[in-house]
């Protein structure tokens, strides 16, 4: 349950690290974060549980029998729900980061960082080690007079409990992230029997540490100078954005809650508790202006409201906005670099699932036999060798005929035909022969095609290189 503190203690517990009303607290030290209710906090719990159900379950999940969200590395196939993908469709991740960024992109034009408030990973773990530590540790005033006050036996243990639930939290992200390409149930038990493979256990350390000191100790200071979207999402933002903002027009000039009557109605309502200080997780003053360091997280907007409403004021002080709000002016939602954007992202959209329809599911790797370049056979005849990976990417599974053309008399020899499993991949060893009397140079383009007899639109060519002696002379 959020801290219900007396209104006439804002003030009080606001002088607490000696701000004055115009200067912002130090961004490199700690920041105190106290926690807030609201509407926009309530969004944001929802959807920082949710994101962190997703992490954690989906490698719990199996489809058949193997994990739901499973990248084998080993065998190169990467499944992603009922598609199994393999390294040469590695132009689709491309794609989709390709479209995820102009995604984000179209999202910062429309309202300012909000991706960062409510999504980003580094926004949702640091909240989640916020709300263990104000479990633990107590409220924001008790946790800085602790700092202040000499180590006790209640400071100690508590400050013991909170690290201990930090290292527990980075270490299921480690073990949850190794999961996404070890099976997590294998995975667990071989670590609980200490038979986990070396890999997968520098894996989890090291995702253990970097999420322990990422959220618990670096917090703020990655988004203030590691992350770089904080560096160029202003260069997207214009005065149509939708922004955290502070009414200076309706604020200013600041005022003590104690005056009243005229006094009080010559000022304006920003009564300088300095609780919108108090719940920003970056430690700013949203009342100095937009700033690169604000992630949208309307933390303040909540802090206002509810101070606001306990001193008869209209809420909104602090609230989402546009410049050209604030100034008076009607706000544009479409403009140019908004429709720019959008017909990018459409168009990729577009593009990116034709592809998937049109992706046929079969996928055919062929390699020369290095050994033996060619062999001599009866009758003057030419045999090459080939070693063909075959895999099959339908959900069903499907028995393949196999033809080669290219040379006159070019013949296969051993198998025609194979069956394939539903996202099998199968490798077998192919020998064509030729008549040496055609072979007019060293080296021939020939063609394999393979072709589902259940259904023969799905089909793959794919060109090899038949060698031998040149008769050319």
């Amino acid at each position: 349950m959020t801290q219900r503190i007396p209104l006439q203690d804002l003030t009080t517990e606001a002088t607490v690290e000696h701000h004055t009303p115009s200067s912002k607290p130090p961004q490199l030290g700690h920041i105190y974060v106290r926690e807030i209710g609201g509407f926009f906090q309530r969004i944001r719990r929802c959807s920082n549980w949710l994101l962190m159900a997703l992490y954690f379950g989906l490698p719990w999940i199996n489809w058949g029998d193997r994990p739901l969200v499973w990248f084998d590395l080993s065998a190169q196939e990467f499944h992603l729900f009922a598609a199994t993908f393999y390294p040469q469709d590695f132009i689709l991740l491309t794609w989709i980061l390709v479209l995820c960024a102009f995604g984000l992109f179209l999202i910062t034009v429309v309202a300012g960082r909000v991706w960062c408030g409510y999504s980003c990973p580094q926004s949702v773990w640091t909240f989640l080690f916020i709300w263990f530590e104000h479990r633990l540790e107590g409220p924001r005033h008790r946790r800085i007079r602790r700092d202040k006050a000499p180590r006790t036996l209640d400071t100690l243990w508590r400050k013991a409990a909170k690290h201990a639930a930090w290292l527990l939290i980075a270490l299921a992200t480690g073990l949850a992230f190794v999961g996404y390409f070890t099976p997590i149930r294998a995975l667990v038990v071989d670590l609980f029997t200490l038979d986990v493979h070396p890999w997968a256990l520098f894996w989890i350390g090291f995702f253990t540490v970097f999420t322990y000191l990422n959220a618990g100790w670096l917090r703020h200071q990655v988004c203030l100078h590691m992350c770089p979207y904080a560096r160029f999402q202003s260069a997207m933002f214009d005065a149509n954005t939708l922004i955290v903002s502070y009414d200076a027009a309706r604020g200013e000039p600041r005022r003590n809650h104690h005056q009243k009557g005229a006094e009080a109605s010559r000022i304006g309502d920003c009564i300088d508790c300095e609780l919108c200080v108090q719940v920003c997780p970056t430690g700013i003053d949203i009342r100095d202006g937009l700033q690169y360091e604000c992630i949208g997280c309307a933390a303040c907007i909540d802090a206002c409201d509810s101070v606001m409403a306990r001193i008869n004021k209209p809420l909104g002080l602090v609230r989402y906005t546009t410049e050209r709000a604030l100034e008076g002016k009607t706000t544009r939602f479409w403009r140019p670099q908004l429709f720019v954007y959008a017909a990018a992202l459409l168009s990729m959209v577009v593009l990116l699932i034709g592809f998937l329809n049109a992706r046929v599911p079969i996928d055919v790797e062929i390699a020369r036999d290095r050994q033996v370049l060619f062999e001599s056979a009866e009758g003057g005849r030419i045999v090459n060798y080939y070693n063909v990976t075959l895999r099959n990417q339908d959900t069903q599974a499907h028995r393949y005929a196999l033809t080669a053309t290219g040379l006159p008399g070019l013949r296969l020899r051993g198998i025609d035909t194979i069956e394939v499993a539903a996202f099998e991949t199968r490798h077998l060893r192919v020998s064509l022969t030729a008549d040496g009397e055609v072979l007019t140079e060293p080296s021939h383009p020939v063609e394999l095609r393979f072709v589902a007899l259940e259904d023969p639109s799905i089909t793959n060519a794919s060109e090899t290189r038949f060698l031998g002696p040149s008769n050319s002379e």
